[in-house]
């Protein structure tokens, strides 16, 4: 293994470092990263770090390069092996170290790889963050000493922390678990038979090619077969979680796609009357039905950017019980940690069927609803997608609309709304639209998707 002098600059991204393997992504681009990571730790005064991977392909030989490279600039490194991102998360807490890298691309295709990494604080590296990280590797200005390693596992005290002030009630719920052969796979099993529920898997087995479908549980494409077996089974709920664990997705008793938007009003209709803040995060893709009924229930509704990296620190900024965001990262401060881990939003929900005699469409009774779009994704090259947002930008403002630019471009009518952003995980831009009306959606939807044509030839 080498330096690699020519390391791809667009795989530094706004929430972690991902890419092609081994196009973009190879051994040495992980050797490098280690070496540049623990010179930055040295500088910083620390001397540890904990390292995890997920169960892509590609995984183990980029973490062996890694934990070299972390070796060679003399950083003491715990090593927790084949892992969840939320079980790397939860070690970090759990052994008082607030550095790390986990190797995962979490959602995106199976030759894809990368790292979400964290300098101190426990919280992910992210921007300016990240941008600086590659400026500093360019530099190549590294420390070399010794470093040693220590395997641990924190599978045991990870399931206590699940299970910790969960209080399921007398009804005992049936729930259909697919972890999409992802990282999570290696997991359910064994928690999930110390759990007062009825539970059946499906694609079960850890597999990083992903056989069955793509481990994105966002996409209600990816779970068909997740429905037809909650209603075969007459299953009160199916749970989904993408490739590292820390999202969710739900199927409700009737097979239908629960958006994470209605899955947190649910979650808040529950907690709103137990906690003190009763402030609650969304980004901006979720719908204004969650904004409504925060506000029909005596909260304060708080609009923020997408990325996990980013909802998950101003949560814990603003000492918030519980945020998230449309993709499936949830964080729940009420009584858990605060980092975003798809089994545990998945056991909240159960905890609440358990102790109601309701379904999951029943507690959705009562919410205003909207027609709205899934998340839409738009092919653009990475250096030509921020020049679409800006320039739909200026057309917002020269047309005088209501906009927010904390993301993107958010835009509020009297009718709808519409989002339009850069992806910070692919070369992509993404856009949702929401309206009182299918006809009012349409006309959303056209006037922006006709700019983003436009300005992305």
């Amino acid at each position: 293994m080498k330096i690699k002098e020519n390391i791809n600059k667009y795989i530094f991204r706004g929430y972690d470092i991902r890419g092609v393997v081994p196009t973009d992504i190879d051994i040495d681009t992980a050797y490098t990263i280690g070496i540049a990571f623990g010179s930055k730790l040295h500088d910083m005064g620390k001397t540890k770090c904990v390292v995890g991977h997920d169960n892509r392909i590609s995984s183990p030989d980029l973490h062996q390069a890694l934990i070299q490279g972390l070796l060679e600039s003399g950083v003491n490194i715990v090593d927790i092996g084949l892992t969840t991102t939320p079980m790397y998360y939860f070690a970090c807490l759990d052994l008082k170290i607030d550095s790390g890298i986990m190797i995962t691309a979490s959602h995106n295709p199976k030759n894809e790889n990368g790292f979400k990494f964290a300098f101190s604080n426990y919280s992910n590296a992210k921007g300016k963050e990240i941008e600086d990280f590659y400026n500093y590797i360019k530099q190549g200005k590294f420390y070399y000493a010794n470093g040693t390693i220590t395997k641990k596992s924190v599978k045991k005290d990870y399931f206590n922390a699940l299970r910790n002030n969960i209080n399921f009630g007398k009804r005992k719920v049936k729930v259909v678990l697919d972890p999409g052969n992802g990282t999570t796979a290696i997991l359910l099993d064994d928690l999930f038979k110390t759990l007062d529920v009825s539970y059946t898997i499906i694609n079960g087995v850890s597999d990083g090619t992903f056989p069955n479908h793509h481990p994105d549980p966002s996409i209600e494409s990816n779970l068909e077969e997740l429905k037809q077996v909650v209603v075969d089974t007459k299953a009160d709920v199916g749970l989904a979680f993408d490739g590292d664990g820390d999202r969710v997705g739900i199927i409700s008793n009737l097979g239908n796609f629960i958006p994470i938007d209605y899955y947190m009003i649910i979650i808040i209709r529950d907690i709103i009357n137990k906690v003190k803040n009763k402030t609650f995060l969304y980004d901006v893709k979720c719908s204004k039905s969650l904004e409504d009924e925060i506000i029909k229930l005596g909260g304060t509704p708080y609009c923020y950017r997408t990325g996990n990296s980013y909802t998950k620190a101003k949560v814990a900024e603003l000492d918030l019980a519980f945020g998230g965001e449309l993709s499936g990262h949830v964080y729940f401060r009420d009584k858990f940690l605060g980092f975003d881990s798809g089994i545990y939003a998945g056991i909240r929900l159960l905890e609440i069927l358990s102790n109601t005699n309701k379904s999951v469409e029943e507690l959705l009774e009562g919410i205003t609803r909207y027609c709205s779009t899934p998340e839409i994704k738009y092919k653009s090259s990475d250096d030509k997608k921020m020049e679409v947002i800006a320039k739909v930008e200026k057309y917002c403002q020269e047309k005088g609309y209501n906009i927010n630019t904390i993301d993107g471009v958010r835009v509020t009518f009297p009718f709808g709304w519409a989002s339009v952003r850069a992806s910070n995980t692919g070369p992509n831009i993404t856009a949702r639209f929401e309206a009182t009306t299918e006809e009012k959606l349409e006309e959303i939807k056209t006037e922006f998707e006709n700019l983003i044509i436009k300005y992305n030839n």
